[in-house]
């Protein structure tokens, strides 16, 4: 598996079907709610270009969206909330996933991941399927958008003192939020902000406030570190706006924004937005890298003609994972530079024999991964709940067998209709 890869739908919009099929295949895309949201207000877009329908412009993005390597990722407020009430929320890349269900086989207990609803979602849009319900979704959330008033929102940051004499980089913007996040002044204040900006229902205050209460109102840094972390993205956003230093003319920026919050479950962060561009970096830890969208559509680019002038068609047909998951070493390649960086080891692997399993090994494994499937859903004990391992882990996945020029499983593999 390559690095863990976040994208925004820019990204995903630049790159065509069979780029976006090797991107899929070299890195472990994280999928966001935010690029599910984008992509759904498209089709509430009006006056596209080449006389296209807001469906066939949601069905392009679609098709182009990762199946075989993706992963999706929970939504940043039920995160901040769990981490309120004392759930851990790595951030060291890995990509928290919501949905889980606990099964128990042969006495042991697992983890179930059905197959993402946004998932399923794309490859209905994908098949030009769309639901009323999405329309007027689509309307609400755009409309809402197009309604922001981010001069606003300047404006009450311009009356606490914040403005282009105080603030003058964005380098300080961050530095003051993070100044106002790690303070031990009013940390009732911290609160309140966190609640009204990630929209965490006031009926959970008494909840959230209790736990804060017995732990000894601990700085919220301390107490809730992903909660603190998205406050202070938030909070660098509206002192930006404030300085003049992020524009208040666009109501998209306040969504472009929103991808920052799902920086820490990621090595890589890869978009053409501008924006993210500027202030990206100024949130990345120290091993994780901001890639600019374009140079690395070129690689994918240049990735598509070597294996299309590479395999005979018989090579093409036994699908995808028959091709080394391991980067083409052509000089300069921002694939290998990335999973040299984040996939230490791989060029000595690639040197490696590649094994075969005995036939009836394979079987097994197969049998046992199918029992794993059909495995239904148990409640576990107050004790199984507070674990932090299991036996054993299943992801339910909806693959396209083709996609583009490229077989994403062998043709001739067996497909259920659905």
């Amino acid at each position: 598996m390559g690095p863990i890869t976040l994208f925004d739908k820019s990204f995903l919009q630049s790159l065509t079907v069979d780029e976006a099929v090797w991107f899929d295949h070299y890195f472990t895309p994280n999928i966001c709610p935010i690029f599910f949201v984008e992509t759904l207000a498209d089709l509430a877009k009006r006056n596209l270009r080449d006389g296209r329908t807001p469906e066939h412009e949601v069905a392009i993005i679609a098709e182009k969206t990762p199946e075989v390597s993706s992963y999706v990722c929970a939504y940043h407020s039920q995160l901040c909330f769990g981490n309120l009430l004392g759930h851990p929320v790595p951030f060291t890349g890995q990509i928290p996933m919501p949905g889980a269900q606990p099964v128990r086989l042969n006495g042991q207990t697992g983890l179930s991941f059905p197959c993402a609803p946004e998932i399923e979602a794309m490859s209905r849009w994908q098949a030009g399927k769309f639901q009323e319900v999405e329309h007027i979704v689509a309307g609400e959330w755009r409309k809402t958008v197009s309604e922001l008033d981010l001069k606003e929102m300047a404006s009450a940051m311009r009356a606490l003192g914040v403005n282009g004499k105080t603030c003058k980089s964005l380098e300080q913007a961050a530095q003051i939020a993070r100044g106002i996040v790690e303070s031990t002044n009013k940390p009732f204040d911290q609160m309140q902000l966190l609640f009204h900006f990630t929209q965490i229902g006031l009926e959970h205050a008494p909840q959230v406030l209790e736990r804060w209460k017995i732990a000894g109102y601990h700085p919220l840094a301390q107490h809730a570190p992903y909660a603190a972390y998205v406050l202070t993205v938030e909070l660098f956003f509206q002192i930006a706006l404030a300085a003049s230093l992020i524009s208040s003319d666009r109501p998209s920026n306040r969504v472009d924004i929103s991808y920052l919050f799902y920086l820490p479950f990621c090595d890589v962060f890869t978009s053409t937005d501008r924006l993210h561009k500027k202030c990206a970096p100024l949130f990345l830890r120290g091993d994780q890298d901001f890639v600019w969208g374009d140079d690395l559509k070129t690689d994918l680019r240049r990735t598509n003609a070597h294996w299309a002038a590479t395999l005979t068609e018989a090579q093409r047909e036994a699908g995808l994972n028959t091709i080394p998951h391991a980067p083409v070493g052509h000089e300069g390649s921002m694939i290998a530079k990335l999973w040299d960086h984040h996939s230490p080891g791989w060029r000595q692997r690639l040197k490696q024999p590649a094994s075969q399993m005995p036939p009836e090994m394979e079987k097994q494994l197969l049998d046992r991964l199918k029992t794993m499937r059909d495995a239904a859903p148990v409640t576990l004990t107050a004790e199984e709940r507070n674990q932090t391992e299991f036996a054993h882990t299943t992801i339910k996945r909806s693959i396209h067998p083709r996609k583009g020029s490229w077989w994403q499983i062998p043709k001739n593999m067996p497909c259920p209709d659905d």
